[in-house]
């Protein structure tokens, strides 16, 4: 307990927001840091998740590969993974790109497969009669997943990036092993220090930023969900609750 004391003490220590700190503070700069890195790796595995999901989803083809290479990324450790594309990237760019570019790479590789199988889950998920009945009515294959499965889907969509975003969030601290910035640069100075405040106030700052941004992404994925379905779903147990009392009757 007064370890954890002594942290929060540390944590809000205005010494350690102010500029001109020595490394690794002050600690906006950290923050902000972990959130550019993060975003990136979010942004570039949406491009590549998101389109691959959505074609997935719609016609079912490549489900069992997909679903098998995304178990087998899964099981990559970040860290090694970082390490070994560093030594891949030395030879073929700049020493002081090759840790930015090598762990962006893992962290979009980590971001994948939870983007991925949220995006084609929430398209699987889509009712069939629905689907065939847009068909019906004269849409075209573009028509439907723009206009139909997409937005029924957009719940599990955005669970599956809200998913990403946190593991991301919670792993770009190993982007401070190759040299880089981010909260993990508090961590691994306090570790080579024995600074204890230090490494308890930057893991306390991890968890934060984490909940915080998950939270936001329960708002929006509570907001994304199709208000004409949850409406409909009481309204039609209601009425069969009205017709079994009238049948008693």
């Amino acid at each position: 307990m007064d370890l954890f004391e002594s942290a929060l003490r540390w944590l809000f220590d205005s010494e350690n927001y102010q500029s001109g700190s020595r490394s690794p503070l002050p600690i906006q700069d950290r923050l902000v840091e972990h959130l550019t890195y993060t975003g990136i790796a979010v942004l570039l595995a949406a491009l590549i998740a998101l389109p691959l999901g959505f074609y997935i989803g719609h016609t079912g083809r490549g489900r069992q590969l997909v679903i098998s290479f995304t178990g087998a990324m899964r099981a990559l450790p970040t860290l090694g993974l970082l390490f070994f594309l560093l030594m891949v990237l030395d030879d073929h760019v700049s020493f002081d790109r090759a840790p930015l570019i090598g762990s962006v790479i893992a962290l979009v590789i980590l971001a994948i497969p939870s983007m991925l199988a949220g995006c084609y889950a929430g398209l699987e998920a889509v009712d069939r009669t629905t689907i065939d009945a847009a068909r019906a009515n004269g849409m075209t294959e573009w028509q439907v997943l723009r206009l139909v499965e997409i937005p029924l889907a957009l719940p599990l969509i955005v669970g599956g990036i809200r998913s990403a975003v946190l593991q991301v969030i919670a792993t770009a601290t190993i982007a401070s092993y190759v040299g880089l910035g981010g909260l993990g640069r508090i961590i691994t100075s306090g570790i080579g220090l024995y600074d204890y405040d230090r490494i308890l106030g930057g893991a306390l700052l991890v968890t934060a930023l984490a909940l915080s941004v998950d939270a936001l992404f329960a708002l929006l994925q509570r907001a994304t969900a199709t208000r004409g379905l949850a409406e409909h779903r009481p309204a039609r147990r209601r009425t069969t609750k009205s017709a079994d009392t009238a049948a008693r009757a």
